[in-house]
């Protein structure tokens, strides 16, 4: 017999979907569980274009059990389009404890403030995810700081000013400018939340570009 919550997820509750081979993740409400099978609702809001998965496609579910984070392999058996999408999903192993979930990148610029040694130095993102992002900033002095230097980051979001601690993974300088790459430390999930529904924005916004430039057959 498998428990609720932790050999999968309860009917009712928030899950992200992971498609493994295109790395893009999907939060989406949990319609019915059990040991072999999963029916999951996509966000509307995140649901980018119709072919975000395929049946036979291998998928990562992820959500919050008793004890912390949870995720179980599974298999994609069908798809339901319309306005209420619904994917079907063959269970495909045991859950297992994971501390995170997939963290979606996607190019966004936004402004951004990062405060070190007392200064604050402004730039743009170049890209950005709930877990982190590189920034291009006003560089002080010719040298970046070293990779573990802690900070603080405020992304100026269009909803607001969202304010985080983070800590550098890269950095590189030029000519008065410094591009790094930074993580966030324990940002809160209402926090990532935010940056995630930026960061499917931009992906909307990448997917209408790309059909716009992508020349039409005949």
């Amino acid at each position: 017999m498998t428990e609720p919550g932790v050999d999968h997820p309860v009917a009712d509750s928030a899950a992200d979907v992971t498609s493994v081979g295109r790395g893009l993740s999907v939060n989406a409400r949990v319609e019915g569980a059990g040991e072999h099978a999963i029916v999951v609702r996509p966000s509307v809001g995140d649901y980018v274009g119709q072919d975000v998965v395929a049946v036979g496609e291998t998928v990562e579910v992820f959500w919050h059990g008793p004890a912390g984070g949870r995720a179980l392999p599974a298999v994609v058996t069908r798809v339901e389009y319309g306005a209420a999408p619904r994917w079907h999903l063959a269970v495909g192993g045991p859950a297992i404890d994971k501390q995170r979930r997939t963290a979606v990148r996607c190019r966004v610029s936004v402004p951004v403030t990062v405060s070190l040694r007392g200064l604050d130095l402004s730039g743009e993102s170049r890209d950005l995810s709930e877990a982190g992002l590189q920034v291009l900033v006003d560089g002080h002095g010719s040298t970046p700081p070293e990779p573990g230097t802690r900070l603080g980051v405020t992304v100026h979001l269009e909803d607001g000013v969202a304010r985080y601690r983070g800590e550098v993974v890269r950095a590189r300088g030029r000519t008065g400018e410094w591009l790094m790459s930074l993580r966030f430390l324990d940002p809160a999930e209402r926090d990532q939340d935010r940056l995630r529904r930026r960061v499917f924005q931009g992906l909307r916004e990448e997917r209408a570009r790309s059909a716009v430039d992508r020349p039409s057959g005949g």
